[in-house]
């Protein structure tokens, strides 16, 4: 019998780094260039198209680039959902979003 060693393979050092480019995160290019599309489609084609269109983007780039230096990865997407959250938690509320088990004949459970 032919016996064989560990199988190993080379993995990247950093799989923990963040992935940006030009400083921003991979989100925040997203809402850039939708912002830059919308705004381009919508006022593309009137006299004022380049303050309306590379204004409002570069506005909008230059404050998420200063806004989130320094801050960690996916501030801007935890920062929404702490605004968007209850403010109120009860211990003794009722889950609303809890669904029990419902048993068959055999007594095994079943979605």
């Amino acid at each position: 019998m032919d016996e064989q060693g560990l199988l190993t393979s080379k993995v990247p050092r950093a799989l923990e780094i963040r992935s940006t480019l030009f400083g921003f995160d991979l989100p925040d290019l997203l809402i850039i260039f939708f912002n830059l599309a919308i705004t381009n489609l919508v006022f593309g084609g009137t006299n004022f198209r380049y303050s309306l269109v590379w204004g409002t983007t570069i506005t909008l780039a230059l404050f998420l680039y200063f806004s989130k230096k320094g801050k960690p990865e996916n501030y801007l997407h935890h920062y929404c959902e702490y605004l968007i959250s209850p403010t109120y938690f009860s211990a003794g509320e009722h889950d609303l979003s809890y669904k029990p088990f419902k048993r068959n004949n055999n007594g095994k459970h079943e979605n």
